[in-house]
């Protein structure tokens, strides 16, 4: 017979004392680039029949949202989180992947502490105040070899620039490489059929953030270690986090591995 010491049960009760505290807040799933809440399908479902709260989100100019991606920016993006937020009751938990880690930043800047009960960054990046999609992805590509780092190779063959630069998409035969190696045939489908323009100017816009604020909201980062499109393992160590979560998966664990993401997000 297994021994169940007061540790377990210190340790028990700390675990559902996280799930009531999440039980009540708004999970607001945000996707990242090229990206739409149609990546989310399976995580929201896994969440809302535990009877927790999450919406999944389409970014201007994304999944089912028909503004030209040409015109979208920065603020628009962080604009629209905003609106998600407070037609909310109570507060709500943002979850940003890749891309949208700087989003939800800004957005939980505005939005204050009062409202924004903690941020959950899934392989997302991570900003410092003055800090972009761009100039953290620069970063990271400094750290890695020059002349024998596939991933950086293949990463960057993967996207095509439109002659006025306003936008960019992704090859999905490169996508299949750098984001979705773990996933099956029908995500990959899906994705093919629904990867969007990328608009280029919410890429280099750059955070403002404060300690008041945006430093004092807890913060949770999710690092996919078998990703093969940036390794951000450096991104939690420059960013107070209040728990680093790694699990063994693509850039994609929405696709790959929905319930085990699911739970993390529940027990954060």
């Amino acid at each position: 017979m297994k021994r169940v010491t007061i540790f377990t049960v210190f340790f028990l009760l700390i675990g559902q004392f996280a799930f009531s505290q999440n039980k009540d807040k708004t999970y607001i799933l945000v996707h990242g680039a090229w990206h739409g809440a149609w990546c989310w399908y399976k995580v929201v479902p896994e969440m809302t029949k535990k009877g927790y709260k999450a919406i999944a989100i389409d970014l201007p100019g994304h999944g089912e949202d028909t503004t030209n991606p040409e015109v979208v920016t920065f603020r628009m993006y962080v604009e629209k989180i905003k609106q998600v937020a407070n037609n909310m009751n109570g507060q709500v938990i943002l979850v940003g992947h890749s891309m949208a880690g700087t989003i939800i930043s800004q957005a939980a800047e505005e939005l204050g502490k009062d409202k924004v009960f903690k941020l959950v960054y899934l392989d997302a990046f991570l900003p410092k105040n003055g800090e972009s999609v761009s100039k953290l992805s620069g970063m990271i590509f400094q750290t890695l070899p020059q002349e024998t780092d596939t991933s950086k190779i293949t990463f960057r063959k993967g996207i095509v620039n439109a002659p006025n630069g306003k936008t960019r998409t992704f090859r999905p035969e490169v996508a299949d490489i750098v984001f979705y190696h773990d996933c099956n045939s029908k995500d990959k489908e899906l994705a093919h059929k629904n990867l969007c323009r990328q608009p280029t100017e919410p890429l280099g816009a750059a955070v403002s953030v404060t300690e008041s604020i945006y430093g004092q909201i807890p913060k949770y980062y999710i690092l996919c270690t078998e990703g093969k499109d940036l390794d951000k393992s450096l991104l939690p160590t420059r960013v107070k986090c209040e728990k680093l979560i790694k699990i063994p998966t693509s850039h994609s664990p929405f696709f790959s591995r929905p319930k085990e993401l699911a739970k993390i997000f529940m027990t954060l």
